[in-house]
């Protein structure tokens, strides 16, 4: 029973349990330094972890071989980069936009109401990335009502602060508030050191099964605890003609296990779990991601503009998709683990 914390933009102050304890103990041991080292390039998986990733291999199939070859790999270390290339500007769906880098994407949706964002992107690219993306697309920043910030990062909250001070309101997974009040230091932590950038003030803390309506959409957030305390996950519907199907975006991807203590990526696992039983209960099948990096994310806006009618729009995967997908993220990260108790 999802809980809810607005209608049509009216803020309704909920107190909740956040729905998995030890999140904060998680985080405080990551920022301790006490990450796991990387592990050895040169070592071989053992029969049981290759037997593991070829029964991934096959769920996976060729629709998430990507996903399988960024998050299964021996020392996965991509993180996205702030000069990482940019895309073009493009409406997936009727009511859903994204504007962003190919490794940070922010995602603008369209309310009978105003402009909801997910993520605001890079402090510092603001102007030339963010607002121009908007601009080409005839989306009036004035008229975004709330940000919503998936985790408490920089490349995440960057452009939050410029809307709030024209009015929208800034909503984030409640433990994170605090993290962007107090980052730890300078290259310390699952994110890559940063120049500092102004945080939003604190606004409104969402935690587990909340909602927020905006005009004609309602956005259910599911707190999943792992990349950082308050990483929330957001399921909201798309518009696609005459069709309306629910979206959902995973906002808090782990992209390098190795920066992640043993105890931090069990916590992930029971993320994606939680996670898989809410978006399957909510009939997903369109995924998206603020790094979508692993997902065939250009291969699907190419598919996109190529797209004629009556062919479907490749960004929906069905619901049996969406759970392979997310079966693929976590056994992957059970293989992380298992390859550290063999090493």
């Amino acid at each position: 029973m999802t809980q809810p914390i607005a209608m049509t933009g009216r803020i309704r102050p909920m107190r909740h349990q956040f729905f998995v304890v030890g999140a904060a103990l998680t985080w405080a041991t990551l920022v301790a330094g006490q990450a796991p080292p990387a592990q050895d390039a040169g070592r071989v998986d053992t029969p049981a972890i290759r037997q593991r990733l070829d029964t991934l291999r096959k769920s996976a199939g060729s629709e998430w071989a990507e996903t399988f070859e960024f998050f299964c790999a021996m020392n996965p270390n991509r993180a996205n980069r702030a000069d990482d290339p940019e895309i073009e500007p493009t409406r997936v769906f009727d009511n859903l936009a994204v504007i962003g880098r190919t490794s940070t994407a922010v995602w603008v949706v369209t309310t009978s109401s105003g402009l909801v964002m997910i993520d605001a992107g890079y402090g510092d690219q603001l102007d030339s990335l963010l607002l121009a993306g908007m601009k080409k697309l005839g989306l009036d920043p004035a008229r975004v009502t709330h940000v919503i910030v998936a985790h408490g990062h920089g490349d995440h909250f960057g452009g939050a602060s410029y809307f709030q001070q024209r009015g929208a309101r800034v909503v984030m997974g409640a433990p994170d508030w605090d993290l962007v009040e107090a980052p730890p230091a300078a290259g310390r932590g699952p994110a890559p050191a940063a120049a500092p950038i102004a945080p939003p003030r604190r606004d409104i803390a969402v935690t587990d099964g909340q909602t927020l309506t905006v005009g004609d959409v309602t956005f259910t957030f599911v707190m999943i605890p792992g990349h950082t305390p308050g990483s929330v996950g957001i399921v909201f519907s798309v518009k696609d003609g005459t069709a309306t199907r629910m979206a959902g975006l995973f906002g808090g991807s782990i992209l390098i296990p190795t920066r992640i203590p043993d105890e931090g990526l069990r916590q992930y696992m029971k993320s994606i779990e939680h996670w898989g039983n809410v978006t399957r209960k909510m009939n997903v099948e369109v995924e998206i991601q603020n790094h979508p990096m692993y997902d065939g994310f250009l291969a699907k806006l190419q598919r996109l503009k190529q797209r004629k009618a009556p062919e479907p729009n490749p960004f929906v995967i069905g619901r049996e998709g969406y759970r392979r997908f997310l079966d693929v993220m976590s056994g992957c990260t059970d293989v992380q683990l298992a390859r550290r108790t063999a090493a």
